[in-house]
């Protein structure tokens, strides 16, 4: 049920109209409780009479209102068009999957719900207005409060404009991205070594359980779900992790003693959804940040400055987790083992991040060469002996693709010694390869 929850609470959080009702709701109260306050005649006369609010008729104020009504509603049709623009330019240049950094944007759906919420307020206070005829009612303080509303919508625009400049600039949207992945991997990370997964014949009698329903993988309550595993005095092997896509009547999980109820305590400890992503969800993160460069070193872009910008931002991420514990899907109890969960490695994650940029830099030097910089210095900064062996496999593809794709000898030889220098720094540290580089350059 928490997965559930936690779901629910993710996609509120996300939508789009959600910030924009809310205003809408705001300038509907806002109109009503200052048309209360007019009629109730507890404004002071100093307040009515003051030149800083309005004092004119009911005609005048009919005229205002609409005006004020009308220009935001429209402007509010040129944010939404302007958005739609951005978010295009955005699918194809920079894929469809950062759509969503755009729609959860909070200055887009504030801006919108400003001038929405207006508009709306207006409405509200327009309905009230009655002229000579019809009883002489002109609400002063919610006109005047109506006119300070529209000189806000003018900034907003301002702000609006200069805000979307800045967003689909291409390095700005690398560095938002760049914050989504360090914030997943930030969550990835355990303060203490994790309970080893058990060997595979620990799983030899065990019962799959299967789901009936579609779609990815999006939260998990795993705490629940080993707590019931072990009152149950069972334990449970989940066959996918979030961002994963569970397929209807394929096994979903594994149980070593099948008891009654465990697929409704698998069903009530997740929760799928229709798209993947989500805060568990790293390598989805790390993908985002990876198509950007893929797309980017498409023929039809050709842009390598922003692979290279990508790589930095990766390699920044991987120094972040050196010498730090990545959990191991294992959920002890006393019992024992309770639950053991599908969980990203450090193999897989380097993977992600730097297979399909290697492969779509074949023959472009800069970014090879950049690709082994970046390697080198993660190299530096990690003390696990497995894990610079994982960044010397990448390297080693990189000097394989450089001498099968590079045709310019010399170019060949720049990432041969920066794959050099990456091994110095394995063997030596970052001031042994310094120094041994210093000693193999030419004399000037």
């Amino acid at each position: 049920m928490n997965a559930r929850i936690r779901k629910l609470m993710r996609d509120l959080r996300d939508a789009f109209s959600l910030v924009p009702a809310a205003l809408v709701l705001l300038g509907i109260l806002l109109a009503v409780g200052l048309l209360e306050l007019d009629r109730s005649g507890l404004l002071p006369k100093w307040l009515t009479e003051s030149d800083w609010v309005y004092n004119g008729g009911g005609t005048g104020a009919r005229t205002l209102l609409g005006a004020i009504a009308a220009s935001t509603i429209g402007v509010a049709g040129t944010v939404f068009s302007i958005t739609i623009a951005a978010l295009s330019l955005a699918a194809g240049q920079m894929g469809p999957r950062l759509l969503q950094n755009f729609t959860r944007d909070r200055g887009v759906q504030f801006t919108l719900g400003a001038f929405l919420g207006t508009f709306s307020y207006s409405l509200m206070v327009l309905r009230s207005v009655r002229t000579q005829e019809e009883g002489a009612f002109t609400p002063h303080l919610a006109l005047s409060v109506g006119i300070l509303l529209a000189f806000a919508c003018v900034g907003t625009l301002v702000y609006f404009v200069g805000h979307m400049a800045r967003r689909i600039n291409v390095d700005t949207v690398v560095e938002l991205v760049s914050d989504d992945v360090r914030t997943a991997l930030r969550n990835l990370i355990v303060e203490e070594p994790q309970a080893l997964r058990p060997a595979e014949d620990f799983w030899a009698r065990s019962a799959p359980i299967h789901d009936a329903r579609r779609g990815y993988l999006q939260q998990l309550d795993d705490k629940a779900l080993a707590d019931w595993a072990a009152e149950q005095g069972t334990a449970i092997r989940l066959l996918v992790r979030r961002g994963d896509y569970v397929f209807p009547g394929a096994p979903i999980a594994l149980i070593s003693n099948r008891v009654e109820g465990a697929q409704e305590a698998i069903r009530n400890a997740t929760a799928l959804g229709s798209t993947r992503g989500s805060a568990g969800d790293a390598e989805y993160t790390v993908r985002q940040l990876v198509e950007v460069a893929v797309r980017a070193l498409s023929p039809g872009i050709n842009d390598p400055h922003t692979a290279m910008s990508v790589l930095d931002r990766l390699g920044a991420a991987l120094c972040d987790v050196a010498g730090k514990h990545l959990p191991s899907g294992v959920s002890v109890r006393r019992s024992g083992i309770a639950l053991v969960v599908p969980c990203v490695t450090y193999d897989s994650l380097v993977d992600v991040m730097f297979h399909m940029i290697r492969q779509n830099a074949a023959g472009s030097t800069a970014v090879l060469l950049r690709l082994l910089d970046v390697l080198t210095a993660v190299v530096a900064c990690e003390p696990d002996y497995h894990r610079r062996q994982v960044l010397l496999r990448h390297a080693n593809l990189v000097l394989a693709d450089a001498r099968r794709t590079v045709g310019n000898p010399e170019d060949v030889a720049d990432v041969q010694r920066r794959h050099a220098a990456l091994i110095r720094t394995m063997e030596r540290g970052a001031v042994g390869a310094i120094g041994a580089d210093l000693h193999e350059r030419p004399a000037a």
